[in-house]
């Protein structure tokens, strides 16, 4: 691969009853961050409409699927593989040896994550070697791996944001900002 690094999530162990919140939240966390794609091994159609609810509304691009077996991924996967547990190495002293132009897949779990996981990828990799979010570890991560860039990615959906300093401030794409002249 020549170009920037794109970036896929695996979200590992997903239980649709227990974490479709937490799974909504690494899906929206990974878009928002410049990822690509997530993965969901566990089959979940209401997080996948739901995240394409969001993709629609705010934008794209970006894919989630669910119902994928993670093996077959893992093994397969051409670029550099990293998977966020508190067991692994430091964040900061792997960051630095991650090649920026190479796909990365990022794998997330959820419950307790299968052994050969550990052996599949490249990097374990710990955001800190205490018990935490698994949404807080993806956008460390995120954002320690791309920098500012994390925040660079456009999206071209029916609505947006504009930053406000008090307020929320969404219109429909293209409408004009209100003027503060009277």
């Amino acid at each position: 691969m020549s170009g920037p690094m794109r970036i896929t999530v695996l979200r590992l162990g997903h239980r649709p009853e227990r974490d479709k919140r937490i799974t909504t939240h690494v899906c929206l966390t990974a878009r928002a961050l410049g990822c690509e794609r997530v993965v969901v091994t566990e089959r979940d159609d209401r997080v996948v409409e739901g995240v394409n609810d969001v993709v629609k509304r705010f934008g794209g691009p970006f894919a989630i699927e669910s119902g994928a077996p993670y093996r077959p991924l893992l093994k397969n996967f051409p670029g550099t593989k990293v998977h966020l547990t508190m067991y692994g190495l430091p964040m900061q002293e792997v960051v630095p040896q991650i090649p920026k132009d190479r796909d990365l897949l990022v794998v997330v779990g959820a419950e307790k994550v299968p052994r050969d996981v550990y052996d599949l990828v490249d990097w374990n990799v710990a955001v800190g070697n205490q018990p935490h979010s698994e949404v807080a570890a993806l956008a460390l991560f995120l954002y320690a791996v791309q920098g500012d860039a994390a925040f660079a990615k456009t999206f071209q959906g029916q609505i947006e944001v504009e930053p406000s300093a008090r307020g929320k401030v969404v219109r429909p794409r293209g409408e004009a900002a209100p003027s503060d002249e009277s």
